[in-house]
């Protein structure tokens, strides 16, 4: 069976009441249409869960080029064209940093997401 990724809480509600089977009651009380789903999005748009954007073409040509030379010294250009494909990616408004470990830590993500693409799409938690 395929593992469903959730959008946000309201996914996470919605797999504990199915795991427990704490819907069927619901669905045996209050019948098929008991709000479950409207309640389930409604949940999803108030709390959701940060998913990354997928890559482009043309991100994963730059990052191809770019993650190689982003071990030790980050030119300021680089940094500024890693920053443009990870602020759409993450959907955040990082700026240029001399601080090791932040930069370290958007790179571990970028990573992630590039692995992924790699990979055909399937992003590893």
């Amino acid at each position: 069976m395929a593992k469903r990724v959730s959008k946000g809480f309201g996914d996470t509600v919605a797999k504990f009441t199915e795991a427990t089977g704490i819907d069927k009651v619901v669905h045996f009380i209050a019948g098929e249409d008991c709000g479950c789903d409207k309640r389930k999005e409604k949940l999803n748009k108030l709390f959701p869960y940060k998913t990354p954007e997928c890559l482009t073409e043309v991100e994963h040509k730059q990052l191809t080029y770019l993650l190689p030379k982003m071990t030790v010294r980050v030119r300021p250009s680089e940094q500024l064209q890693f920053l443009k494909v990870y602020n759409r990616v993450f959907k955040t408004n990082e700026q240029p940093t001399s601080c090791a470990s932040c930069l370290n830590d958007m790179l571990r993500k970028m990573k992630q997401v590039y692995n992924a693409y790699e990979n055909g799409g399937a992003l590893l938690g």
